[in-house]
């Protein structure tokens, strides 16, 4: 077979690649690491109270949210909304809001840093939904704020946790 028909029939085909190890959580000891991680846990404690100001006050006004959910029919959907959107969403209301994240694997390097989380997301008591929580901050000034938050969202196979 010559090398140009080689080459052909490879162009439709792609190379399984191995899905990379999951991250290690890094334990909250230090002091950077728990600063890393004090605007997501008031994100999060914003959302328990349906609070968008407490939502607000730490995010980066010029960043946003991206969320791909995933039904449970299989059909997939990716959208992107504002910080002031994400905000919105979270007004007061009935319901108590409670999204839980374990084992967050943070990176950090210099003003820049990552978390990726899984989480569980309950309505009253009961699970909602699930998926993984990835979060983009920048430190400015000494302080640490979420650039971005990216999030996978889906109803089945959440466990309890």
């Amino acid at each position: 077979m010559s090398l140009l028909l080689a080459a052909a029939l490879l162009v439709g085909q792609t190379t399984p690649i191995p899905k990379l190890p999951p991250a290690n959580p890094i334990p909250l000891a230090d002091a950077d690491t728990s600063a890393v991680m004090a605007p997501i846990n008031a994100f999060l404690a914003g959302v328990a109270a349906r609070d968008p100001q407490a939502i607000l006050a730490v995010v980066r006004p010029d960043g946003g949210a991206t969320y791909a959910t995933e039904a449970a029919d299989g059909g997939r959907s990716i959208t992107r909304r504002t910080w002031a959107e994400v905000a919105a969403r979270f007004a007061p209301g009935a319901d108590r809001w409670d999204e839980r994240i374990s084992d967050p694997a943070i990176e950090s390097d210099g003003d820049i840093a990552m978390v990726w989380a899984p989480y569980t997301f309950r309505v009253n008591g009961k699970v909602h939904h699930c998926g993984t929580d990835h979060f983009d901050l920048i430190r400015e000034g000494g302080t640490w704020k979420i650039a971005n938050a990216s999030w996978s969202s889906r109803s089945t196979g959440c466990d309890a946790q």
